[in-house]
C-alpha cells in the first residue's frame, strides 16, 4: 500500500462527481434524523431498505424530494399508518406528496420501503469476495449514497443523528457508523443496531457485511474527565493475525498524538474503528474508517480525517484541501512525533520534491477545476502542497499560536460538525496570529508556483554576519513570496547557529548576531518552505575572518586590547614598525605600547583560524 494508491483510491471513490450538481429540489428542508434498516445477504447483489427520514421545513412544503436512483423500486411510502403517493422520476429523484402542507419550522417523518439491485456505475454499493467469501460494502464519496438509500446528498446539510439496523444471515455480521447498541438473533438472521449521535453528511454513512471477526483496543489519553474509549476493528478471518493486529496497534499512539495537537477525538462518546474492505486505500467513514490494509500512514491519514473532513467538512470541492491537506499533514505530524526530526525532515523533503516537479498549480481550486475529479484529488496539489502549506502556516505563526488557532477552528460552534470554507480557517488563524495572513493565502493557496532563493552570507565585524536574500518565482501569478527564512550558519569546527529573517523584498540585507566566524551557510535546513533550485554561498571568507578581529582603542597611548570571535583562538602577536623591523612578540590579547615611539605599527596575528594582519597607531 503506497501513498499514490491511497490517493488513487480516494480519487476513484469520487468518479461520479462530474455527473452531479446540487439538487435545488432538496434545498427546502433540513434532515434532523434518519433511521436506516437494511436487509442484506452477501451471496446476492441486492438490498432491501426501510428508511425513515425526519425533516424540518425551511419553507412551506406540500411535497418532499430525495436523491434516489430510479433503478431501485420503492414499494410504499407511509406516514404512520397513512400511505402517501410518490413518484420516482428520470432525474433519480423520489418525490413524495405530503398529506398536508408542512409549514416553515415544523417537522415530519415518513417511511420509505424499497428494494432491488443498486446501479453499478458509481461503485457506491459493491459485492466482492475475500478468500472466496462474499462481501457487500459501500463507498459513497461524494455522490453515491443515492444509489442505495434515499437521501439528501449535498455539501450544506448534515443529518443530526442516525440509527442503522443491518439484518443479514447469521454467518455474517453488519458494520456501520456509531456505537453498537444491540445484536439480535432471530430465525437464522442477525440484526445489529448502530447509533450515531453526531451530524453526518450522506456520503460518510457506510454499510459493510461479511464474516468479520473483531479485534478491540482501548484508546485515549484517559483522564478522569475524559475516560478511555474503544477502537473496534472488523477484519477478515484470514487477516486476523498477530501481524495485522500489530499494525492496527499503531492507532493508539497516533490517536494520542492527534488528541494532544487537535483536541479530544470528536466522537469519544461512541468509538473509533476500522472495517476491512476490498479497496486499495481507505475511506474516512465517521467513527469507522474503511481500510484496504493497515500501514501506519494510512491509519494516520484516515484518523486525521475524523477532525478534518468529518467533524468539519469542506463546504465546496474548491476547498478540498481543508479535508485532504490537513489529513495528510496529520500523517506528517505522526512522523514528527513518533519517528523523530530526521524522519520528519525526509517526509517534508519528499513532499517538496513532488510539489516542485512542476512550476504551476494552486491549492485552492477554480470552479472549472472543481468539476475535474483528477484535479480535485491531485496528489501533488491537494494532498502534498496542501499539507506543506499547512506546515508553512505553522512555521509562520509558531507552534503555540498555530495549534491554538486550529483547536479554535475545530471547536467553533458555527463550524464544528458542519461545513467550512477556506476563509473560515483564515479568520481563526488571523485572530490568534494578531495580523493579516492575506498575503500568505494569496501567494500559497490561491495563486500558483513556488520561490527559488539565492542566499549570500558574509562575516560582518565582531560577532555578526550580513545575509543578503534574493528570490525568483516559478509562476507569474505571484510577484514575491513574503516568508520568514531559516538560515543555518556554521564555523570551521562544524558548530551551527540558526537565524530567522523576515524576507519581504529582493536584495534584502540582514545583519545578524553569530557567536563565531562563519565558514558555511545552509538555506532552510529544516525544510519549512516549498522551494527549489536554491543557492547559499559564503562571500570572501578570508576577509570575513579578518574583519572579525577587533583592536581597541586604536589609536592608543598606552594599552591595546585584541578581541577575536568566540571560536578563534589567539596564538601570538608579532609587532613590526613602519620600516618592517621586528619590535616584539605578545602572547596575550591585552598588551602595552606605552614605550613605543609615535607612529604606525603592523601586527602579524597568528590564530587558530589562520594568520591575519592589522595596523595600530601609537599617539
Amino acid at each position: 500500500m503506497t501513498f499514490d494508491k491511497m490517493v488513487e483510491s480516494e480519487m476513484k471513490s469520487a468518479a461520479s462527481l462530474q455527473a452531479f450538481t446540487v439538487n435545488p429540489n432538496t434545498q427546502n428542508y433540513d434532515v434532523t434524523h434518519t433511521e436506516l434498516k437494511f436487509i442484506i445477504d452477501p451471496t446476492q447483489y441486492f438490498i432491501t431498505g426501510i428508511v425513515t427520514p425526519t425533516f424540518k421545513a425551511l419553507s412551506p412544503m406540500s411535497t418532499v424530494t430525495f436523491d434516489f436512483t430510479n433503478q431501485l423500486t420503492v414499494s410504499t411510502v407511509t406516514q404512520g399508518a397513512t400511505p402517501l403517493s410518490f413518484v420516482q422520476n428520470a432525474d433519480n429523484e423520489l418525490v413524495v406528496t405530503l398529506p398536508s402542507l408542512l409549514s416553515t419550522g415544523n417537522s415530519a417523518s415518513i417511511t420509505i420501503n424499497y428494494s432491488g439491485a443498486p446501479p453499478t456505475g458509481e461503485a457506491a454499493f459493491t459485492r466482492a469476495f475475500h478468500n472466496l467469501i462474499p462481501i457487500i460494502f459501500t463507498l459513497s464519496e461524494p455522490f453515491g449514497a443515492r444509489d442505495w438509500w434515499p437521501c439528501k446528498q449535498d455539501l450544506n446539510d448534515k443529518i443530526d443523528s442516525i440509527d442503522v439496523y443491518i439484518t443479514c444471515p447469521s454467518a455474517y455480521i453488519g458494520v456501520s457508523n456509531g456505537f453498537l447498541q444491540s445484536s439480535t438473533l432471530n430465525n437464522g438472521m442477525i440484526t445489529r443496531h448502530f447509533k450515531h449521535n453526531y451530524p453526518i453528511p450522506a456520503y460518510l454513512i457506510s454499510l459493510n457485511v461479511t464474516n468479520y471477526v473483531s479485534y478491540n483496543l482501548q484508546a485515549g489519553l484517559g483522564t478522569t474527565e475524559n475516560p478511555y474509549f474503544p477502537i473496534i476493528n472488523y477484519l477478515y478471518p484470514e487477516n486476523s493475525t498477530p501481524a495485522t493486529q500489530n499494525l492496527i496497534n499503531a492507532t493508539i499512539p497516533v490517536m494520542n498524538v492527534f488528541e494532544s495537537k487537535f483536541g479530544l477525538y470528536p466522537y469519544r462518546s461512541e468509538q473509533y474503528g476500522h472495517v476491512q474492505f476490498p479497496w486499495n486505500g481507505g475511506m474516512e467513514h465517521t467513527t469507522m474508517s474503511s481500510m484496504g490494509s493497515f500501514p501506519r500512514f494510512l491509519i494516520a491519514h484516515e484518523l486525521g480525517h475524523q477532525w478534518f473532513g468529518d467533524k468539519i467538512t469542506c463546504g465546496s470541492w474548491n476547498d478540498i484541501w481543508l479535508n485532504e491537506g490537513f489529513a495528510e499533514y496529520s500523517a506528517g505530524i505522526v512522523v514528527e512525533n513518533l519517528d523523530g526530526p530526521n524522519n520528519f525532515l525526509n517526509w517534508k523533503s519528499s513532499k517538496i520534491n513532488n510539489i516542485t516537479s512542476f512550476a504551476n498549480g494552486a491549492v485552492y481550486l477554480t470552479d472549472p477545476e472543481a468539476q475535474d475529479v483528477a484535479r480535485i484529488f491531485s496528489s501533488r496539489l491537494t494532498y502534498n502542497k496542501g499539507s506543506m502549506v499547512v506546515h508553512m502556516l505553522r512555521w509562520v505563526m509558531g507552534d503555540a499560536n498555530f495549534f491554538t488557532a486550529i483547536q479554535n477552528y475545530l471547536n467553533d460552534e458555527d463550524l464544528a460538525f458542519g461545513y467550512a470554507v477556506t476563509t473560515d480557517l483564515k479568520t481563526h488563524l488571523e485572530t490568534v496570529h494578531g495580523s493579516s495572513l492575506s498575503e500568505f493565502f494569496n501567494d500559497w493557496i490561491y495563486e500558483e508556483g513556488y520561490p527559488s532563493y539565492s542566499i549570500t552570507a558574509q562575516n560582518w565585524g565582531m560577532g555578526q554576519a550580513k545575509i543578503t536574500v534574493n528570490q525568483t518565482q516559478s509562476h507569474p501569478s505571484v510577484s514575491f513570496f513574503e516568508m520568514p527564512l531559516e538560515i543555518r550558519l556554521q564555523n570551521a569546527l562544524g558548530a551551527s547557529h540558526d537565524v530567522v529573517v523576515q524576507n519581504t523584498e529582493n536584495a534584502q540585507e540582514f545583519i545578524v548576531n553569530v557567536p563565531f566566524v562563519v565558514t558555511n551557510v545552509i538555506f532552510d535546513p529544516n525544510k519549512h518552505i516549498i522551494s527549489k533550485n536554491n543557492t547559499a554561498t559564503l562571500s570572501s571568507p578570508e576577509f570575513e575572518i579578518a574583519d572579525g578581529i577587533s583592536i581597541f582603542p586604536n589609536p592608543s597611548n598606552n594599552t591595546v586590547k585584541l578581541e577575536l570571535q568566540n571560536q578563534n583562538r589567539l596564538q601570538k602577536i608579532e609587532i613590526f614598525n613602519a620600516l618592517g623591523q621586528f619590535i616584539t612578540t605578545e602572547y596575550q590579547p591585552d598588551f602595552s605600547i606605552s614605550n613605543f615611539a609615535q607612529g604606525v605599527y603592523s601586527l602579524k596575528i597568528s590564530t587558530s583560524e589562520g594568520v591575519f594582519h592589522k595596523k595600530i597607531i601609537k599617539n
